[in-house]
């Protein structure tokens, strides 16, 4: 019989089903002070399951990731309990200070989970042009997931 934490747990499917669907992703850096420093962030999860974020280049968390690039991300809904779905990812980070790239991830985070047609990319390229001089881009590579999801118990606990 299996145990209740392999009931839970997401299949791969899944798992891109539910990040493709969510927005929110909450990353965790290491404060300098050794405090937790999360932060809410828009997301892209790319085909081998790095997640990409952007953020202004003389940012906290850019420091606290320079410093230490371990992190800690989180993905979750639920109202409920019984409904509580979440991916955790221990990820190593990696700045990226290239202004293509940032415009790119921009693009991904603004389109995800839809089709665009290459006009409309040029129209969302243009309209980050400006921003992109400013940030950089944070790409999480997971070195472990943890996933569960409540709803798969049935309402039993």
């Amino acid at each position: 019989m299996p145990s209740r934490r392999e009931i839970i747990q997401l299949t791969d499917d899944e798992i891109r089903e539910f990040l493709n669907a969510s927005k929110t992703l909450i990353i965790v850096s290491n404060g300098r002070n050794g405090y937790p420093h999360p932060m809410p962030m828009w997301f892209w999860v790319d085909d081998e399951g790095s997640f990409y974020c952007t953020t202004f280049r003389k940012s906290q968390k850019v420091l606290n990731f320079q410093r230490d690039p371990r992190a800690s991300l989180l993905v979750e809904s639920g109202e409920e309990y019984a409904e509580l779905k979440s991916v955790l990812a221990y990820a190593d980070c990696e700045v990226i200070d290239d202004y293509d790239t940032v415009c790119n991830v921009l693009v991904k985070i603004n389109t995800k989970g839809r089709e665009v047609a290459e006009a409309e990319v040029a129209q969302l390229l243009a309209a980050v042009g400006k921003t992109a001089e400013k940030r950089v881009v944070l790409k999480f590579k997971p070195v472990e997931i943890i996933t569960w999801d409540h709803a798969k118990l049935g309402g039993r606990y």
